[in-house]
């Protein structure tokens, strides 16, 4: 088994985005972890349970796997994160890597005009908002107008909220999703 070192020493790229027009719902995440770098797909950790969560509420069809992620772009859905570099943690992530990534993320989704950004993670939220206090669910006032600003817990295995609990949240997702009208 690889240590995590030998992982950040090899040239580890960033992961591209993956967006279309007209999408449903554009999933936003801190940064790329060790795994999702070294095979250059989205949520690749193993403990990270995005892809059960998105099957087990009925957002997809089937559980994908990561290797899969281009696939998403066919059900009007897009992967992008607020930070491009691959780190170990979101701790690692610099006060200039979220000031850029901000700016970033602000400007792709008045471009693409998702109906729902859904953002994985609260810190995930609280800096591309640059706000404070933030709670899972929507959003009152969305950053970029026409745009549903949805924050869910973060997928990752280092989150310790109960599985039901985050599954309630992507089920609320995917009613929201169904509930607005088609594109």
């Amino acid at each position: 088994m690889r240590e995590s070192s030998d992982i950040l020493d090899q040239n580890i790229g960033e992961l591209p985005d993956i967006l279309v027009q007209n999408m449903k719902i554009l999933f936003v995440g801190f940064n790329p972890g060790l795994r999702s770098g070294s095979i250059g797909h989205h949520y690749a950790g193993h403990s990270n349970r995005f892809w059960k969560l998105l099957a087990d509420a009925q957002l997809t069809p089937r559980r994908y796997r990561p290797e899969e992620d281009v696939e998403l772009a066919r059900l009007g859905f897009g992967l992008t994160n607020i930070v491009a570099r691959v780190t170990q943690t979101a701790a690692e992530i610099t006060p200039e890597e979220y000031e850029s990534g901000r700016r970033r993320l602000r400007t792709l989704i008045g471009l693409y005009s998702p109906r729902i950004a859904a953002f994985n993670g609260i810190g995930v939220y609280s800096q591309y908002a640059d706000r404070r206090k933030v709670a899972a669910g929507i959003q009152e006032s969305p950053v970029v107008p026409g745009v549903i600003d949805f924050v869910l817990p973060s997928p990752s295995g280092l989150v310790r909220l109960p599985y039901s609990e985050m599954l309630g949240l992507y089920k609320k997702l995917k009613a929201l999703s169904d509930s607005l009208p088609s594109a």
